[in-house]
């Protein structure tokens, strides 16, 4: 009955005669005398009363269910039948990440790698909507998971991604050629590219500026992000024994580079992030200027239901009169 509304709700005011129906027949019963005089009623002692004395009530019952019914089906009742449809265009973003040796630092914490693979899985996890891939770099690229709805998937791969797996280096636009390989061919209605890295460009074969222009001719959106601390920061290495000791090392990030590479896409920023929570509020920055687009259209339709109750009300109406000219006789 939740999606049940009635046409005229005043009518069900007529309900209040069923109780008062009710009422009645109980003060009738009560008041009733005897039908025979007799002054011993011990000559009836352990008489049983019939099914049809113990159902004498059976047909006022009913006529009392016909007129409640009859004064639902008056209410007319109806039904709402809705549905929605959802049309969900959804943002593609490849996500280029710097995984070189100097990502090992410990100025995050446990140090900049996980860190940005930790802020990386929770954003992933926000953007249900979109299709999304990963691209790791270092000394040069390659995809670790083209772009996918699977996010399941996406983010094992992430979970995976350790420095070392490639030879060592900075190729930023090695790294940003690849992305854009992967996303120039797409037809959503928006194309991302986050490259994040902590080093100056060193390695690789394509220029990270023309990288960048050549993004922008495929209306590529590029938000470049700069991850390390101001200074210097904890380095680990292991000695001959295996022993962990640190030394600071500097840090050593290109921000104009960085800076023009965003810039020459449409709308494209440049963001630093010197610790773990600026790095997660940079992400929620642009998780907040990719919003996907969902159109929803809504239809409804209402159906009358008195039918069924007018069959409750004559049926319950038919079987009293059958039963009080019938078995129910007196």
């Amino acid at each position: 009955m939740s999606n049940i509304t009635f046409a005229q709700p005043w009518m069900l005011l007529g309900l209040a005669l069923v109780p008062l129906m009710a009422a009645y027949y109980i003060w009738r019963y009560r008041k009733q005398d005897a039908a025979v005089q007799h002054s011993d009623i011990a000559v009836f002692a352990g008489v049983e009363k019939t099914l049809r004395v113990r159902l004498r009530w059976l047909p006022y019952a009913l006529q009392t269910l016909a007129i409640g019914a009859m004064v639902v089906a008056l209410a007319r009742p109806q039904s709402q039948l809705s549905r929605q449809e959802m049309k969900v265009e959804g943002i593609d973003i490849v996500m280029a990440m710097d995984i070189s040796g100097s990502m090992l630092a410990e100025d995050f914490r446990p140090n900049r790698l996980e860190a940005a693979k930790k802020v990386a899985a929770d954003f992933i996890e926000g953007r249900k909507n979109d299709r999304m891939g990963l691209v790791v770099f270092s000394g040069e690229a390659f995809t670790q998971v083209p772009l996918t709805v699977d996010h399941h998937v996406l983010l094992k791969q992430l979970g995976a991604v350790k420095s070392g797996i490639i030879r060592d280096g900075t190729a930023l636009g090695d790294g940003l050629a690849t992305a854009i390989n992967r996303i120039k061919d797409s037809e959503a209605k928006s194309k991302v590219i986050i490259l994040l890295t902590d080093g100056v460009n060193n390695q690789g074969s394509v220029d990270p500026q023309s990288a960048a222009e050549i993004a922008a001719m495929y209306g590529i959106r590029l938000y470049t992000i700069g991850v390390g601390s101001l200074g210097k920061a904890p380095y680990p290495f292991r000695d001959q024994f295996g022993r962990v000791h640190y030394q600071n090392i500097d840090v050593e990030i290109d921000e104009p580079l960085m800076q023009q590479m965003a810039a020459a896409t449409n709308d494209g920023r440049y963001f630093r992030a010197t610790n773990k929570k600026a790095l997660e509020e940079i992400f929620s920055q642009i998780d907040d200027m990719e919003k996907s687009k969902i159109d929803v259209t809504q239809y409804a339709q209402t159906k009358d239901e008195q039918g069924q109750w007018l069959w409750i009300a004559f049926g319950a109406l038919a079987l009293a009169l059958l039963m009080r000219c019938g078995w129910m006789r007196a």
